[in-house]
């Protein structure tokens, strides 16, 4: 498996697929119930025609944006992933290092298997932090100081997380929810030795025994002990966090308005990738709602399906400020560690490339709704259609 032979996202998942042992990959892949949000976020995108623009000079095309202020150098960022050391043991400082190399954003996940101060040490730009808001309001406050001292920028409030989900494929492989080290695990280990001995005691010359338990009690304490996000807790999160504060996990768009009086800057709709709420809209259907009901106080941006740069522009075209890419970067890193996450920006930097050059946009500014155009809405697939099959184009 050479990165170089490596051309899509698609490409990145089937590597992945074969360097991982199955439940683990599963735990990454999956989708909740009977995945039918998960494939409804591809099938989204696939209905929506891009039209190509005739006699423009594409010979230099400008993907620079700004992301609440950020520049940034295209208008994707990374998407909060928890627990990267099941792809790699270089695990988030990795993806931190790559992002900031790419001149993009990473949202550091709340369940991350490294502390936050630890990710925010391998940075080069600017940060975002995923919050997972505790029932102890005491730990909450410890941590926002903790991302604070640490130099992150923005806070990401998840409030469509408040309970655990119910994910089928994860149940038949007998994985719980964190993922718990166990013996069932640890056989399936057995057959891809190389993922397990990285896992378990990393690439460094000298091998740290309590590295990946260390990792996994830092994921778990961060997600074990979620609860619903009220209205209060934006208002308190707003008087105490000074930076941008974005929420994640908005599908309605008469909430936005509310959301905006209490003082979110961001708006991010997503439906966690169709891992939480099966049933629930693909984020594309409803994106164009939620950016009319921002009405410009708030920036939107889109998570959930993005597997194309063709897909980036899709939702720049209907709205979005930018995209979140979180599984690709996942499939890449169980790939190809650091260098796969820098191999899977670059194809999609190319892609989103590609795809202005023929619509005609030169720059981010330049792409509105002219450039695409909607189908009839998508198919709803046989539940017992193989999700393996359609989940990632």
């Amino acid at each position: 498996m050479r990165l170089s032979d490596a051309h899509s996202a698609g490409d990145m998942r089937r590597f992945a697929r074969r360097r991982l042992p199955r439940a683990v990959f599963d735990v990454i892949d999956a989708g909740a119930g009977d995945e039918l949000t998960l494939r409804w976020n591809r099938e989204s995108f696939d209905r929506i025609s891009l039209r190509p623009r005739a006699l423009v000079d594409v010979k230099k095309v400008d993907t620079t944006t700004t992301i609440l202020g950020d520049p940034v150098s295209m208008p994707m960022m990374l998407a909060p992933c928890s627990f990267a050391r099941m792809c790699s043991s270089a695990a988030e400082p990795a993806v931190a290092r790559a992002a900031g190399r790419a001149g993009t954003l990473y949202a550091v996940p709340g369940g991350s298997g490294e502390r936050p101060e630890i990710v925010a040490q391998s940075a080069t730009g600017p940060l975002w932090y995923q919050l997972y808001m505790k029932p102890d309001h005491q730990a909450n406050v410890e941590l926002l100081d903790t991302i604070e001292r640490a130099g992150y920028r923005t806070l990401c409030v998840t409030i469509d997380t408040a309970i655990k989900p119910y994910r089928e494929r994860d149940l038949h492989n007998k994985i719980s929810l964190p993922v718990t080290p166990s013996p069932r695990l640890l056989l399936a280990g057995l057959s891809r030795p190389r993922w397990s001995k990285d896992f378990l005691l990393g690439n460094s010359a000298g091998f740290d025994l309590m590295a990946a338990r260390r990792a996994y009690n830092n994921f778990a304490d961060a997600i074990m002990h979620i609860k619903s996000v009220t209205a209060e807790e934006i208002s308190w999160l707003r008087d105490r966090w000074k930076g941008p504060l974005v929420i994640k996990g908005v599908l309605r768009g008469e909430e936005v308005p509310r959301m905006i009086d209490l003082g979110v800057d961001g708006i991010v709709v997503s439906n966690h990738g169709g891992r939480n709420l099966d049933g629930a809209p693909a984020t594309i259907d409803v994106l164009a709602e939620v950016v009319e009901a921002a009405a410009g106080r708030a920036e939107v941006f889109l998570d959930s399906g993005v597997r194309r740069g063709t897909d980036v522009v899709k939702a720049l075209a209907l709205g979005a400020q930018a995209v979140l890419v979180g599984r690709p970067y996942m499939y890449a890193l169980a790939a190809g560690g650091e260098r796969g996450v820098d191999r899977m920006i670059e194809l999609l930097r190319n892609e989103i490339i590609r795809a202005m050059s023929f619509v005609g946009a030169t720059s981010v500014a330049e792409i509105d709704a002219s450039l695409i155009t909607t189908g009839p809405a998508p198919s709803r697939v046989d539940p017992g259609t193989d999700p393996a099959l359609v989940s990632v184009h």
